[in-house]
């Protein structure tokens, strides 16, 4: 018999199973308790389930575990955590505090087929997509590590770990509904915020879906030239592309958009590209994140000069854009933005 992930079922699924294996209605409810609530790794830590059912369970259905490979820590208190999988997979999360909050940043795939020029993770290559129970499995974990760590739950998520979440679309929506759900870790949507490179069809598919959670883009450049040569999806989904299904998106849910920027020295930091991106921004109500860029294996570009960085904040500034500089955290650990390719320290 082929056994079936537990996590991979739906409700209707579960209550079908359940209906035939002469099981009450309410077992159903016991059991997502289990699976979401507790995040539990063994039909065995079902308590309140008899025995022979515990069994039944276990013939028919295995966990998606993930467990914890090693953890990194930062002089900054920023914590990453390697996640290895039932057949050898690694990925990677991240525990990021910062004065009244934590926010904990999770993959959705092991490497990543995108291949941007100033990410570690790119380098990689794309290995598989993450399976929704361990990118709930994560969120679980990084949230239990949080509490004990940091004396508090988990504050706000990101999914902006390894890999292109809405690549990987299915599995990182139902991962984030039992993230969210009452029934799981009843955590704020409006506290998890996705970022996407620009996969133009399915941000569309996030309004469709009436997606409560935030969207961010990391756009880099509003220079098509200059975003295909640092961005290669930019050649499939180019800026006119993004424009569009940003707009159907703002249009249909009424969601103010972030935009990461990586301020990359003489590729994307002048006037003159600060000034595209004002332009490119009028899409919708947004707000803009520029980000300090991290070292990273290849080494071929470098960070901003700090005067040119400050010309290009108060260019942005002088439009009305809400800008805001974020300081990199756990550079030295490989934590940062972009540095992530399962590096142990």
């Amino acid at each position: 018999m082929n056994k079936k992930c537990i996590r991979d079922l739906s409700i209707e699924d579960l209550t079908s199973f359940c209906k035939d294996s002469g099981q009450r209605p309410f077992r159903v409810r016991q059991i997502l308790y289990w699976l979401w609530r507790k995040g539990v790794s063994d039909f065995d830590q079902m308590s309140d389930i008899s025995k022979e059912f515990r069994v039944t369970l276990e013939n028919n259905f295995y966990f998606d575990n993930i467990k914890v490979d090693s953890i990194s820590r930062s002089s900054d208190k920023t914590t990453k955590f390697l996640f290895s999988s039932t057949d050898n997979k690694y990925f990677e999360g991240v525990l990021i505090p910062d004065k009244d909050r934590v926010t904990a940043c999770i993959s959705t795939q092991a490497g990543c087929a995108l291949n941007c020029a100033f990410c570690s993770t790119g380098k990689m290559g794309f290995i598989r997509n993450l399976s929704v129970g361990e990118i709930f499995g994560q969120v679980f974990e990084l949230n239990q590590n949080c509490k004990k760590d940091f004396g508090r739950y988990l504050t706000n998520i990101v999914i902006m770990g390894m890999g292109e979440p809405l690549l990987n679309y299915e599995n990182t929506i139902k991962a984030i509904e039992h993230v969210t759900n009452n029934d799981g870790l009843g955590f704020s949507p409006q506290r998890i915020t996705l970022s996407t490179a620009g996969i133009a069809p399915k941000i569309k598919n996030l309004a469709d879906d009436n997606i409560k959670f935030n969207l961010s883009i990391s756009l880099h450049s509003a220079d098509n030239k200059i975003r295909s040569s640092i961005m290669p999806i930019n050649k499939k989904y180019d800026l006119e592309t993004l424009s569009t299904a940003l707009s159907y998106f703002y249009n249909k849910t009424g969601k103010r958009i972030t935009y990461e920027y990586l301020l990359l020295e003489g590729i994307n930091n002048s006037l003159e590209d600060a000034e595209k991106l004002a332009k490119f921004t009028k899409i919708s109500p947004c707000k803009i994140n520029l980000i300090e860029y991290n070292p990273s294996d290849s080494d071929i570009f470098s960070p901003s000069n700090k005067q040119k960085q400050q010309s290009f904040i108060d260019f942005l500034e002088s439009k009305n854009l809400v800008v805001t500089l974020r300081k990199s955290k756990g550079q030295d650990i490989n934590a940062a933005c972009g540095q992530l390719a399962n590096k142990k320290q």
